[in-house]
């Protein structure tokens, strides 16, 4: 298949979408298929090529179409670049040529609903105005969780032209990591202190600051942050950046994030439950390789989180609650043994969760002639 897949975002970015999205792409061409990525040009403090910085095969075209960059005026800036960008994107040969318009953007594929084109919209959130309409005139809609899919058939869309597909890990990820003691060496850690380990971004409904709050209830403990905006961060510092036993490294390029996972001795998932995205719809990147870590977690009890995970891969604490949440983790200090079982089986099972699996269960899907 010729595979056009169309991401209005700025590339390469701190944020998970832009690591899904290359992914994505490098899997679906590893299994033969003919994939462009196409993405606006927009102002960018990292300055890296995005191959080299995401650790990515150079499988597939990546092409850049000139837009207006407005996204600093806010919602109506944003959406005149994306219509900008759309109608762009459009007028190329390669639209007319593609079989498959690909996008997380529903905006975007909005704009072609009446064209007569195959398109394959990638949903990450419950059903909007606009997400609602581009899956009902969508030839596939993709979703990363079954309650996101439960989500969408309630809005009126058919269930047979949902594929489910959670994110998923590079399988080689840790391959050059190394041993916990490796790992801890690189990063200056100390080897023999108690190391808890959250990364991803610092957003209320991810529940940093319920680990922030825990970490206070786990003195023996160094509980270290990785991730975060830059607006995020400062107020995040300004919380917690003196408590005493945590510590806040902030961004680092994906190619790092490996050590830390592997340097943890608990590697902790605190989703909200306030939050619908996070207790019932989210598929987190960062779930799939604390698995591939063979670091044992601690994860909120919330539906999108046990979708994948079982008490025999991970202990559970009742989400937003500061106080299970230092209990989950003292019980992994408390039996390490157990905890190890946990992560060992949390890792076999990360084997089934590969870029390369979730690029053949939704190809398969579009093999599949006809809208059901």
């Amino acid at each position: 298949m010729r595979i056009l897949y169309l991401a209005n975002i700025r590339l390469p970015t701190e944020k998970a979408h832009g690591i899904q999205i290359m992914k994505t792409c490098e899997a679906f061409a590893r299994l033969g298929h003919e994939v462009e990525l196409v993405v606006p040009t927009r102002k960018n403090f990292i300055a890296d090529d995005p191959f080299s910085y995401y650790g990515v095969e150079r499988n597939f075209t990546l092409t850049t179409l000139h837009a207006p960059d407005l996204v600093r005026f806010g919602p109506l800036g944003f959406l005149f670049s994306a219509l900008w960008f759309s109608e762009r994107a459009r007028l190329r040969r390669a639209f007319w040529r593609a079989d498959v318009i690909y996008s997380r953007d529903a905006f975007v594929l909005a704009q072609y609903s009446l064209l007569g084109r195959r398109l394959v919209f990638e949903a990450h959130a419950k059903p909007s105005a606009s997400s609602r309409f581009v899956a009902k005139h969508a030839y596939r809609t993709v979703v990363i969780s079954n309650g996101l899919k439960e989500a969408y058939v309630a809005a009126g869309i058919p269930s047979g032209r949902i594929v489910v597909a959670p994110d998923a890990v590079d399988e080689h990820r840790f391959d050059a990591v190394g041993s916990r003691a490796g790992a801890r060496e690189v990063l200056g850690f100390a080897p023999d202190e108690n190391l808890v380990v959250y990364v991803g971004h610092l957003y209320a409904r991810k529940g940093a600051d319920t680990l922030a709050e825990a970490a206070a209830q786990v003195p023996n403990a160094r509980v270290v942050f990785v991730g975060g905006t830059t607006e995020d961060l400062a107020h995040f510092r300004a919380r917690w950046g003196n408590a005493p036993n945590i510590t806040i490294v902030g961004y680092v390029p994906p190619a790092d994030v490996p050590h830390y996972l592997r340097a943890a001795d608990v590697l902790v998932i605190p989703n909200s439950g306030k939050d619908e995205d996070a207790n019932r719809f989210t598929s987190p990147m960062k779930l799939f390789e604390y698995m591939a870590s063979g670091t044992p977690i601690v994860a909120s009890d919330v539906p999108a989180l046990r979708e994948v995970l079982t008490s025999d891969e991970a202990l559970f604490a009742a989400p937003d609650d500061a106080q299970a949440l230092a209990e989950g983790v003292k019980q992994v200090f408390a039996n390490r043994a157990a905890a190890i079982t946990r992560a060992a089986a949390a890792h076999q099972k990360a084997m089934a969760y590969t870029w390369a699996k979730r690029a053949e269960r939704i190809v398969k899907s579009l093999m599949h002639h006809g809208r059901e």
